[in-house]
């Protein structure tokens, strides 16, 4: 029988004034009696709208059927026929854009919670199943992936389920890519990415870490070296500065820097090798998750204030509507339609403060956005002791400019066709090295997609 309550359940989280002070996960997730609540809201719909959202095609009907039914093990295994990661697609997926923005229950209410089954079914797995997968035969074949984030870690399992011996090559000291340096702790604990990796690695997927491609080696050195194929899903990790006076001074961060410290060098910690400085006083520019994940780290490191600063209003932010909400609850301060125009200095080069003007919405640009536009005689000064840049990344040009023959865009991402293919026949690419600074499972998609390309590619060569 279906539940037919209009509303999803509520997901369990610490309250907003504990948690500002740690860096616990903020959602605690799903008991199996509200897991069997609300996979019972699932219509289980002939046509499946869900599925046409979701950018890796998991069955979603199929693993909310077995989970109402109690099969948990079951709804894995339908996850993960489609899913290298499924308990960090159920934490950090835009589901509300996604596939739940296809759901019918959301037509007269609030759509099916199918990011926080995903979640609590990945989750139990982990938990409960302490039996490695087998490792498949081998087919012979060698292909190496450069990074390791989501596009790189899809596309190496979905290699390694067939068979390939998959090589990963991550230039950091650790393997996760964005989601070990840029996803905070609190959002994705990073216990959770070391299990997906483990899983990999059961799989037969290699890592090598502390190997950066274009630099360690190249491309080419990697096709000598006997790879049939390379993957690159070296992400979008170059920020990006606004040019205004200032940015040079002692305490301005890029949101890179700034989180990567905190997530992979652990700064929050007592007694760390790359700690931050004392910031009381902090002004965010931008309006994405990154910039959220950021300001709401910034709070938890113990700044009494922390800023938002944004140009356009509410209804523009790119944020995910749970990031800003929780970031409101957790106490940070939303200046909305501002802009920087200047990074002000004490007489020691540190940052004192924060020029900035008001802005108004105009007609609309070529994004379909209403142009922020300055309000004369606006201007005023944000007190701020640091100032975090979030406003976009961008791929390194390490590779473009190591590789011969692999065409670009203009501003650096690679150009592929549909399936992934580059200028260069052995060479595939996905995820924000092509695309720019976009979402997990976009790249995981991406990274799919390359997977059965390369798969293709090589068995035309051995026919």
């Amino acid at each position: 029988m279906a539940n037919m309550n209009p509303k999803k359940n509520e997901m369990p989280s610490q309250a907003p004034d504990v948690r500002n002070k740690n860096f616990d996960e903020v959602a605690l997730g799903y008991t199996e009696e509200m897991a069997l609540d609300e996979a019972a809201r699932c219509l289980n719909c002939k046509n499946m709208p869900c599925v046409s959202g979701c950018p890796v095609k998991i069955h979603i009907p199929e693993f909310i059927a077995k989970t109402a039914a109690g099969d948990f093990e079951g709804a894995y295994e339908v996850i993960s026929r489609s899913s290298s990661l499924p308990a960090v697609c159920g934490r950090v997926c835009p589901q509300e854009s996604q596939c739940e923005s296809k759901c019918v229950r959301g037509i007269k209410g609030e759509a099916v919670a199918i990011g926080r089954l995903e979640r609590f079914v990945a989750d139990r797995h982990n938990n409960m199943c302490t039996e490695a997968p087998l490792k498949p035969e081998s087919n012979g074949h060698r292909v190496a992936i450069a990074g390791s984030g989501p596009s790189g870690l899809t596309c190496a399992g979905d290699l390694a389920k067939l068979g390939y011996d998959v090589t990963v090559f991550e230039a950091l000291h650790t393997a996760g890519g964005v989601l070990v340096y840029g996803i905070p702790e609190f959002r994705l604990p990073k216990s959770i990415v070391a299990k997906e990796i483990d899983t990999l690695k059961a799989l037969g997927v290699k890592f090598e870490t502390n190997t950066i491609i274009g630099k360690t080696l190249s491309i080419d050195e990697l096709i000598e070296d006997g790879f049939e194929a390379v993957f690159i899903g070296t992400g979008a990790g170059l920020p990006r500065f606004m040019g205004i006076p200032g940015e040079n001074l002692n305490g301005v961060f890029s949101a890179n820097e700034f989180l990567t410290r905190i997530n992979l060098m652990k700064a929050y910690k007592e007694g760390s090798d790359t700690p931050v400085m004392n910031i009381k006083r902090v002004a965010v520019v931008g309006g994405g998750n990154v910039a959220m994940d950021a300001a709401r780290c910034a709070k938890r490191l113990g700044a009494d204030e922390v800023y938002i600063v944004y140009r356009r209003s509410e209804n523009e932010l790119p944020a995910r509507a749970e990031e800003v909400e929780h970031a409101k609850e957790e106490g940070i301060i939303f200046k909305l339609l501002t802009n920087p125009v200047e990074i002000v200095s004490d007489e020691n080069s540190f940052v004192s403060g924060m020029k900035c003007v008001k802005m108004e919405l105009g007609e609309p640009d070529t994004s379909g956005r209403r142009r922020p536009v300055e309000i004369p005689n606006s201007e005023f000064v944000l007190d701020v002791d640091a100032v975090i840049m979030s406003i976009g990344t961008s791929p390194n040009p390490l590779i473009k400019d190591t590789t011969e023959g692999l065409e670009t865009q203009k501003w650096g991402g690679i150009i592929t066709d549909e399936q992934g293919k580059t200028s260069r026949d052995e060479v595939y690419a996905g995820g924000d090295a092509v695309t720019g600074a976009a979402t997990v499972i976009l790249a995981m998609g991406a990274g799919k997609t390359a997977a059965e390309s390369i798969d293709k590619y090589i068995k035309g060569l051995n026919k």
